[in-house]
């Protein structure tokens, strides 16, 4: 049996990470505001919001110190994620409409 311990975070690595979501914060409301064109406002919100959950899984869930075994779980698991929700959104581009849309 292997005796597992726990690693503590240092205060630096919580400020700069609390330091960071804050900044990646403001860089969202401010781009709320601005007017983006069309495929790339969702572009930039997605880059922000991949950040901020980076650093959070990094730095507040251990990642960072962890095992990679269990960054690549959780890798895999995104991965298999996003490939059921583009499997779903590819079979509704092939369903016919509604009947109430044609009334």
């Amino acid at each position: 049996m292997s005796s597992h311990e726990h690693h503590v975070i240092d205060l630096k690595y919580l400020l700069g990470a609390a330091a960071g979501l804050i900044i990646l914060t403001i860089l969202t409301v401010g781009a709320s505001y601005v007017e983006i064109p069309r495929p790339f406002d969702l572009l930039t919100a997605m880059a922000l919001a991949f950040g901020k959950a980076t650093l959070v899984a990094a730095v507040f869930m251990g990642l960072i110190w962890d095992k990679k075994i269990n960054t690549m779980a959780l890798l895999f698991s995104l991965l298999f994620f996003f490939l059921m929700i583009g499997i779903t959104l590819l079979d509704t581009l092939f369903r016919d409409r509604p009947f109430w849309i044609y009334n």
